[in-house]
């Protein structure tokens, strides 16, 4: 069996990327190798634009010269997909980093706490209102569920609550009357 030390030249080359080759026969005498570069872990949009390296000759020709061909491109483009990899993991933590981050941040922070003080305070005035029988005006007072979705379960509750004091009962209403009727007689 013949050895062609393929293998051990595609190990010993520089890259941190995957070969995917394609052979075609071009004609009866004639190979075209279409190499194609990938980094799976590249997040780099760009390394979708560098083009496969494609080679033309005879199998001799291939033979005796393929790998000085493609050697360097190869490693060019393989270091490239790692350096923008790099670069995007670089870019992002600055990103983090950054002072405008930091600072957007903090205010999403401040405006996360000052979004849960209006609603606490709202809380706590339908409670008072609660407190004095005020139900209508303490339905009212009550934070709306679409601007505090995250608390939408406990107003929800406490509108029902509120719905049961103030709303008409027809037992309730005639009790009244006949208390009337009997004290006035």
């Amino acid at each position: 069996m013949e050895a062609t030390n393929f293998f051990r030249q595609i190990a010993q080359m520089e890259m941190n990327s995957k070969l995917m080759l394609t052979i075609t026969k071009a004609t009866e005498h004639k190979i075209i190798v279409s190499i194609l570069i990938e980094n799976d872990s590249c997040g780099d949009k760009a390394k979708n634009i560098i083009p496969p390296l494609n080679l033309k000759g005879t199998p001799e020709e291939l033979d005796e010269g393929f790998f000085s061909h493609i050697k360097k491109p190869v490693q060019t483009a393989s270091g490239l997909l790692s350096n923008m990899e790099n670069f995007m993991k670089q870019v992002e933590l600055a990103q983090t980093h950054s002072a405008m981050e930091k600072e957007k941040s903090a205010k999403e922070h401040k405006d996360k706490e000052s979004k849960n003080r209006k609603y606490n305070e709202a809380m706590v005035k339908a409670d008072a209102l609660e407190r004095e029988g005020k139900y209508k005006e303490a339905w009212s007072a009550l934070p709306k569920i679409g601007d505090y979705p995250e608390h939408s379960e406990a107003i929800k509750k406490k509108q029902e609550i509120y719905e049961r004091q103030f709303a008409p009962s027809l037992f309730l209403d005639a009790g009244l009357e006949t208390a009337k009727i009997t004290h006035e007689e």
